[in-house]
């Protein structure tokens, strides 16, 4: 009996522990979803992981023989009323530098703001998938109606052609996401005649000794 009552109570917590592990999980979850964006972004941004393509300065200075199909995905997401319109696939030759250009139309009443992330499918490829220009990560405010083209210049690398978990791949997708941003409030200017070390102490500055 005794048995009985301890399994029964072992249980019990047993089952509290798991439930409290549940709901620990939901919560961080939660908390994910809202930091999602901004911690993408400086994750992206430190370790080109999972299919986020390179930044670079520079064009390829070698072209392969060998063309490659990249096509484009566009998505918004929800809270944000916009037409986002990804560009027509290419197939551009391994190393040849091109741009193609994305659309976004604000469909809302309001100016809006939004910020895009990105990846590259198969993951395998984004490594060899350099941008010397783009908008991710970049605000982008549009006025009621208004509508923009986003230019994209990219060249994927010729190693990808060699490297043993690239060669084979015949197809890479570039994939973008808008998201609602707040637009940055501008940095204020100090006053005319104002020093930066008096606003720093509070101080103003009498201009007394200005010629």
């Amino acid at each position: 009996m005794a048995d009985g009552i301890q399994n029964g109570q072992a249980k019990r917590v047993s089952n509290a522990a798991i439930f409290a592990g549940c709901a620990v999980f939901v919560a961080g979850m939660v908390g994910a979803a809202y930091a999602s964006v901004p911690l993408y972004r400086l994750f992206c941004q430190v370790t080109g992981y999972n299919g986020t393509t390179q930044r670079v300065e520079q064009y390829s200075d070698k072209i392969l023989n060998k063309s490659i199909q990249v096509t484009f995905d566009a998505n918004i997401s929800p809270g944000l009323n916009w037409e986002f319109k990804p560009a027509k696939a290419v197939s551009p030759k391994i190393g040849e530098t091109v741009q193609i250009e994305y659309s976004a139309t604000n469909r809302s009443s309001k100016p809006t703001t939004g910020s895009a992330v990105f990846n590259v499918t198969p993951m395998e490829a984004g490594a060899y998938f350099n941008k010397v220009e783009c908008f991710c990560f970049t605000e982008q405010t549009l006025q009621p109606g208004q509508s923009v083209q986003m230019p994209v210049v990219f060249f994927v690398d010729p190693e990808l052609a060699t490297a043993p978990e690239t060669k084979n791949i015949k197809t890479i997708t570039l994939s973008y996401t808008f998201y609602p941003s707040e637009p940055s409030k501008p940095v204020a200017a100090l006053p005319e005649g104002q020093k930066a070390g008096a606003q720093k102490t509070g101080t103003q500055n009498t201009g007394v000794g200005k010629l």
